[in-house]
């Protein structure tokens, strides 16, 4: 007694299978056959190469800046908000002896224990120097809505605007942080 079962099963999964690797409509791109042509990578000029960006640094005394309910200056228990500074970053680009430079600033700010929702205003300050000569100096008021009492706003700031001749030396040295200005006198 002969099974027919026992050829025509197999003989119809093998002809299944040679017949689904006879399509070709891979439109999902799962196959990478490398037969697409690559976007062209974009070359980098020699003076990009050799192109100039100062480091940005952050002050002492610039990295935190607090934000007191009336009255309570220096008073832990009435610190409304601390923002803080975690990272800087910046781009460059030379043109003519002119450079310019975009300096990022990245932070969070953290509900203290008087804490209100609301907007808190920023004063950040960039300055680029040359030993005591000042190429670039711009405070910027910085404003960041805070509405959650229990969790950090993180923000980032950018002056794509920063710019100065670049002196031979290219000792320059770029600081970013927060600048409150001069105490008020009481």
């Amino acid at each position: 007694m002969f099974d027919r079962r026992l050829v025509l099963y197999p003989a119809l999964s093998i002809f299944i299978a040679a017949a689904a690797g006879c399509q070709s409509g891979d439109t999902a791109k799962v196959l990478d056959t490398g037969d697409q042509p690559k976007p062209a990578q974009q070359k980098v000029t020699e003076a990009e190469l050799r192109g100039f960006c100062p480091r940005v640094t952050l002050r002492d005394g610039t990295a935190y800046f607090n934000t007191y309910a009336r009255g309570g200056q220096d008073d832990p228990t009435k610190v409304v908000y601390q923002a803080s500074i975690s990272d800087v970053s910046r781009a460059c680009t030379t043109t003519d002896g002119l450079l310019t430079m975009k300096v990022a600033v990245a932070g969070r700010v953290v509900p203290g224990p008087a804490f209100a929702a609301g907007t808190i205003d920023m004063p950040i300050r960039i300055v680029a120097v040359h030993g005591s000569e000042v190429l670039y100096s711009q405070i910027h008021h910085y404003k960041v809505n805070i509405s959650d009492p229990t969790a950090a706003t993180q923000f980032i700031f950018s002056d794509p605007n920063v710019s100065f001749a670049l002196p031979a030396d290219r000792a320059v040295q770029v600081y970013a942080g927060y600048d409150e200005g001069p105490k008020k006198r009481n």
